[in-house]
């Protein structure tokens, strides 16, 4: 048994500088570069001069520039929100991890293969997730043309990617969810607006309210006969409310106390009225549904306003407004639904654009610098992260569990045990050889097995004819024999590594060992396994010790070793060894 360094915390100071330094000034400073390129090739070509001044654009309908203000200011503070400081470790296993319950098996695999990836590349992947977000919304604001059209097609087509892989498809899968928790997903309502303003200005009028509206009413009436599901746990009274239970859980998150008191006050009166609750909230569901069906033909409008009260409300009370515990990405469901459903509103459908104070000329060049900036965070963003998936994995989720590895300049301490063939093993015995060194419990059965499986996969790294040693010494008190050491060896698969050596003695002579080292070894009070320091130690052929590495091996189904192994490998490639 290992004694844990720690656990993953998510705001681990080490990775948050790590985090702010990629995301401050390496991405800053590049993108900002690529921008000045990229304005210097509109003046040359003339773009600057034409921006935003064609004839669709200068007539864009009201509600086009409503909608394209609307969904850029969400992007933008969706952008900002990934700034947080808990993104790189807790986006993919805190937001992405829960999202997966009751999704069939292929989305399943999907979202796993999700993880995996963004728990490989979680700085790099973090930082292009923040700015190409930010970009976007900045896109979207300001350009009423081509740029903004090409813009909205990548924003929906980026919102459907989050929107199946990190949402899970909204958890339309799963019985027991329901519209004021989530459902069917904010960035579905990202991927619509994204459609409508990807297509050609002058045709928006004609389809936009009425496909919208409609759209939104059947998102109400199956949000309606969802919530009339006993499965949702809405008809409960008490603290088995559904709306009860989960505002109690939410408030939880540090937040400003209003919007906590709403929350609460919102889910005990909703425990204390029971199915009744539930009832109001079906029946202004239905009724919105029935209304936006219809506002289209006979220019209805409180519909709209009617469901973007129930929106807001709910969002501060069955959302709690959405933003709060460190690794929210998004408004949420309720919020845009609301956005899309007001901007499609018969009231605004046919207006003509907007009037604006400034000078055409003004406006175009102050847009065209923004729009070259925004773009280069776009372009610099997916170019980010399409090229982090090519590189070796980070050691960032290694590094947030074990800190960094100390480099010293020491002579190893030598020793001379019995390995497990029976033969006289001495530390250094082989000229010009590296030597990655552990300790581990041959008894043990929680993390010795990882710290074996990291030393073969670092090995694997290597060529079979490599100049490298791999020693493990015996690290229990109790339980040091060579029948035990070889019954580990054999369990683990690893009497076939070139140059592997499991070490012991007598207790005298690996007690003395375990010392110079600085191991701690004692007896565990609950089983046969030891409680040990846990550490690589990493030795050139001089016989100097170079690295010495903490390594608390991470577990669980959203986790990987890769971090751990790429370590190992980095550090013996920095010692030397090719």
């Amino acid at each position: 048994m290992v004694m844990n360094h720690g656990q993953i915390v998510l705001t681990n100071p080490l990775i948050v500088a790590y985090f702010r330094h990629d995301l401050f000034v390496k991405a800053v400073g590049l993108f900002v570069a690529l921008g000045l390129l990229l304005l210097l090739g509109a003046l040359l070509l003339g773009g600057v001069r034409r921006f935003n001044l064609s004839s669709a654009g200068l007539h864009e309908p009201r509600n086009r520039t409503y909608l394209r203000w609307a969904f850029g200011v969400i992007w933008l503070i969706d952008g900002i929100l990934q700034f947080q400081p808990a993104m790189p470790l807790g986006l993919a296993n805190q937001v992405v991890a829960p999202a997966m319950a009751g999704t069939p098996s292929w989305l399943h695999h999907l979202m796993q293969s999700g993880i995996n990836i963004w728990n490989q590349h979680p700085l790099h992947l973090a930082v292009g997730a923040a700015w190409v977000q930010v970009g976007l919304g900045l896109l979207l604001l300001v350009s009423n043309g081509g740029v903004g059209r090409v813009a909205a097609l990548v924003s929906a087509g980026w919102a459907a990617m989050i929107w199946l892989i990190g949402n899970g498809a909204g958890g339309i899968f799963a019985s027991a969810n329901s519209l004021l928790f989530g459902w069917p997903g904010a960035t579905l309502f990202y991927v619509v607006a994204g459609l409508f303003l990807a297509g050609r200005v002058e045709n928006f009028p004609e389809r936009f309210s009425t496909v919208t509206l409609r759209f939104v009413a059947v998102v109400l009436i199956l949000g309606a006969l969802k919530q009339c599901l006993p499965v949702v746990g809405f008809w409960h009274g008490g603290n088995a409310n559904a709306l009860t239970a989960m505002t109690q859980a939410m408030t939880q998150s540090a937040q400003p106390h209003w919007i906590a008191w709403l929350a609460l006050h919102g889910g005990d009166a909703a425990g204390s009225l029971g199915g009744g609750a539930n009832l109001i909230v079906i029946f202004w569901l239905a009724v919105n549904a029935v209304g936006l069906w219809l506002a289209p033909r006979r220019q209805w409008n409180w519909p709209v306003w009617s469901t973007v009260v129930f929106s807001v409300l709910f969002w501060f009370v069955a959302q709690d407004a959405a933003f709060f515990g460190g690794v929210a990405t998004d408004f949420n469901s309720l919020i845009p639904l609301a956005a899309l459903t007001a901007v499609a509103a018969p009231v605004f459908a046919g207006q003509g654009p907007l009037q604006r104070r400034s000078p055409v000329e003004l406006r175009s060049l102050t847009g065209s610098v923004v729009v070259s900036f925004a773009a280069a965070m776009v372009l610099y963003s997916v170019g980010l992260m399409a090229w982090a998936t090519t590189q070796p994995v980070e050691n960032t989720f290694y590094e947030a569990a074990n800190g960094l590895a100390s480099a010293v300049n020491n002579h190893a301490p030598r020793f001379t045990l019995t390995d497990q063939r029976g033969h006289a093993f001495t530390l250094g015995e082989h000229p010009g050889h590296y030597t990655l060194l552990t300790f581990l419990d041959p008894v043990c059965n929680t993390d010795c097995p990882l710290l074996a499986a990291q030393m073969k996969a670092a090995r694997a790294q290597f060529s079979p004819t490599a100049p490298l040693d791999l020693v493990a010494v015996a690290a229990n008190s109790l339980h040091e024999t060579e029948a035990q050491v070889r019954a580990f060896v054999t369990q683990h698969d690893l009497g076939a590594l070139p140059n592997f050596y499991f070490v012991t003695g007598s207790l005298h002579d690996t007690r003395a060992v375990w010392n110079s080292y600085g191991i701690s070894v004692t007896p565990s009070a609950t089983s046969r396994m030891s409680v040990h320091a846990d550490y690589f130690f990493v030795i050139d052929p001089t016989g100097h010790l170079r690295w010495i590495v903490p390594d608390d091996p991470l577990t669980g189904q959203a986790m990987t070793q890769t971090s751990d192994v790429a370590e190992l490998v980095s550090l013996l490639h920095q010692t030397g060894l090719r």
